[in-house]
Parts: C-alpha cells; sequence; structure tokens
C-alpha cells in the first residue's frame, strides 16, 4: 500500500475553494478530468464485487479476492482518508483501434499499450499534485495508479467524472471510454461533486461488439472470457474453444471501448507519451514471434507489455498465427516447438494444427510427439 506522501514544508493554506485550486492545479500538471468523491463507496458497489467474485468471474486474479475488503471500502485501505481527489488522462485514439483487427499477418495491440507505461506517467503527474495539495493546503495524501486494491471506477462515477457503461469500464461524455484513472486520497474534508448519471440508455452495442460473450448481462463481465484477461491476466494455456475468437488480439482488446457512441466526442489524446510507438500500430506477427527474451525486454523497455514476460506474449502471438489463415506463418510456428517454455510449445503445436494440412501435421507430429517431456503440449499434439 501507498504510503503518505513525506510531509511538505507546512506553508498557510490557500485562500479560496481548496476544490478549485485543487482543479486548477491537475487541469494545469496535464490531467483531462478532475472530481470530488467522498472516502467510501456505496453499499451496491461493495454488494456487486462480491458477487463477481462469488461467481469467480475473476479467473486466477487471485489478489482480488484477497484483498476484497480493502477494494470495497477506502476506510480500510486507508482509516484516515475523508476525500478522494479522482483524475483522468485521456489516450484517445486519433482512429478506430478496430482497424487493425482484419490483418492477418498483423497483431492488434490494445491502444493503451502502445505508447509507454500509463502507471509512470499517471504517477509522476499524481505525485506533483500530492506535493502541491499537501505544501499549499495541508493535510495528509496518498496515490494510487492502479497499484492498490481501489475500485478507481466506481470512485470516479461517484466524482462526476463519468458513469460505468454496460461494459463495465468508465464512459465520459467529453472523452468517451479512453481514461486512465488515478486516485489521491487526502485528510482534508471536500466536499464531493454530483455523481454522473448514466447515459446509456438502451444501447448495448459495446454488448454486441464483444468477440468472446463476456458479459453475461449488461454491467457485469465474466473476466475468464474477456480476452483482455486471456492475453494479459491468465498465465496458462488460453482455452481451446476461445483461440480461434481471439483473432489477431495479441495484447488486450478494444472493441467494447470502441464501440460506445460517446467515443465520437473524444478528441485524440495530447499525451505524447501514450502515441503509439513506431511498429507498434500493427507489428508483423512473423517479427514479434522470433523474440527471444532479451529482444523482447528490449523492444517492450518502459511498455505495459513488458510485464506478462516474452513466453506468454510469444503465446499470444502464436494464437493470431493459428487465426491469421497464412500457411506462410507456419515455418515461425516449427521454429518453436523446440522452445523452452511449454506454453510456447503447445501454442505452437496448436498454430500448426490450423496452418498445415492434416498430411503435413501427422509427419511434424511423428517427429516431435515421441521426445515431448511435457503432458500439456502432448495433449495439444493429440487433438483431433
Amino acid at each position: 500500500m501507498s504510503r503518505p506522501i513525506a510531509a511538505a514544508a507546512r506553508v498557510r493554506p490557500a485562500t479560496g475553494d481548496p476544490r478549485a485550486a485543487i482543479r486548477a492545479q491537475a487541469l494545469a500538471l496535464g490531467f483531462d478530468a478532475v472530481g470530488f468523491a467522498p472516502a467510501h463507496l456505496a453499499d451496491a458497489t461493495r454488494r456487486r464485487l462480491q458477487d463477481f467474485l462469488s461467481r469467480g468471474y475473476h479467473g486466477d486474479m487471485g489478489w482480488m479476492e484477497a484483498k476484497a475488503d480493502r477494494r470495497g471500502d477506502p476506510q480500510v485501505l486507508w482509516p484516515d482518508a475523508k476525500s478522494i481527489v479522482v483524475v483522468g488522462l485521456s489516450y484517445a485514439p486519433e482512429r478506430d483501434p478496430r482497424e487493425t483487427s482484419g490483418r492477418a499477418c498483423a497483431g492488434n495491440i490494445s491502444v493503451y499499450a502502445r505508447g509507454d507505461d500509463y502507471h509512470e506517467v499517471l504517477k509522476a503527474k499524481l505525485r506533483a499534485l500530492a506535493q502541491w495539495t499537501q505544501a499549499s493546503l495541508g493535510g495528509d495524501v496518498k496515490l494510487f495508479v492502479d497499484t492498490a486494491p481501489v475500485m478507481e471506477k466506481p470512485l470516479a462515477e461517484a466524482a462526476g467524472i463519468g458513469w460505468q457503461g454496460k461494459h463495465t469500464n468508465l464512459v465520459s461524455r467529453e472523452h468517451g471510454s479512453w481514461l486512465f484513472l488515478g486516485a489521491l486520497f487526502t485528510t482534508l474534508d471536500l466536499a464531493p461533486d454530483a455523481p454522473e448519471a448514466d447515459h446509456c440508455g438502451t444501447c448495448q452495442a459495446c454488448l454486441d461488439a464483444c468477440p468472446t460473450n463476456a458479459f453475461p448481462s449488461p454491467r457485469v463481465l465474466d473476466a475468464r472470457r474477456c480476452i483482455s484477461y486471456l492475453t494479459i491476466e491468465h498465465k496458462g494455456p488460453i482455452d481451446r474453444d476461445l483461440r480461434p475468437l481471439i483473432g489477431n488480439r495479441i495484447y488486450g482488446c478494444d472493441d467494447c471501448l470502441a464501440a460506445c457512441p460517446w467515443n465520437k466526442f473524444a478528441e485524440a489524446g495530447h499525451e505524447a507519451a501514450f502515441h503509439a510507438r513506431e511498429g507498434l500500430g500493427a507489428p508483423l506477427l512473423a517479427d514479434l514471434v522470433a523474440l527471444d527474451d532479451q529482444a523482447f525486454r528490449r523492444k517492450f523497455a518502459k511498455s505495459p507489455i513488458k510485464r506478462i514476460r516474452r513466453d506468454r506474449f510469444v503465446r499470444n502471438v502464436l494464437v493470431a498465427i493459428g487465426n491469421s489463415g497464412r500457411a506462410e506463418l507456419a515455418p515461425s510456428a516449427e521454429r518453436l516447438l523446440g522452445d523452452q517454455a511449454p506454453l510456447v510449445r503447445a501454442m505452437a503445436v496448436w498454430a500448426l494444427s490450423r496452418l498445415l494440412p492434416a498430411e503435413a501435421f501427422a509427419t511434424c507430429r511423428a517427429e516431435h510427439l515421441p521426445g515431448e517431456p511435457d503432458a500439456a503440449v502432448r495433449d495439444e499434439w493429440t487433438q483431433d
């Protein structure tokens, strides 16, 4: 858990409205949205969290269940907190990110991961805001950028920044579905903003856009079927039934976000650090699948992609290769049948089963299966 920001030299508190002063400073630091919420969550929010966990919709994200008490109540996380300043920073893309979904030989990377790691960018800005707030207004502060059990989206809704849409993500009338969120807990007693009302109406474009039908009902996500979860959080082999539905999405998925009609009001994000790095707009699968650990670390330095490590990432690329229908990519997969990671070998087998003619795949199996030591990889070889 974050520690309180070290006490700055105490100065005479700023005169006038402290909320207006904090908002002005946050906007000056580059944030696009600022709101104020009380340091507690509604009972209904906690009940939704418990229902989500009890149904097992969190998959193997055990950390969500382990700290559910803190996640559901900011007062458990920090009993001294009285108010929460919620900030948003836009990463809205210039083009619809789904445009690269149909490129068989290229991978589709979620917009948020095409640039630098948002954790570091937001943390630097939020720390500057925390230091200014403490020096100018007093009180103690703690900052969180997806680094602790904080339910940022319900807090952002309570702070009037947006509302949780039917895809469970935050929607803003000004910024659409494209806001990174940070939270500044403070012992200052600040009047909260009015919560944002729900403006989804009867629209369910986000639900209809999901490739894997990951929404059992509006505002309920089964992460075990979500492509973002499968390609980022899930550590093992991806379920065979879901692999064909992933298409060429190799890190995350933006389909439900991009489908939201409110995005038409969103201007492209101004933060240069979030602009797509060269080569990550539509990277070639043949290049990505050839990355060894060192090359992977070098290519994705200061990127959120780095945290899933090379083996999981190459697993994702091999799924995309298997879905490509391009026989010319088969040699790239075949070279990984001898990879050190069983996870990679298993997905290489699956990719080849989709790309090679039956006779060629049988020949490949006869060559590699007898010496395969891992049971999971052997199971891939023997699937019909």
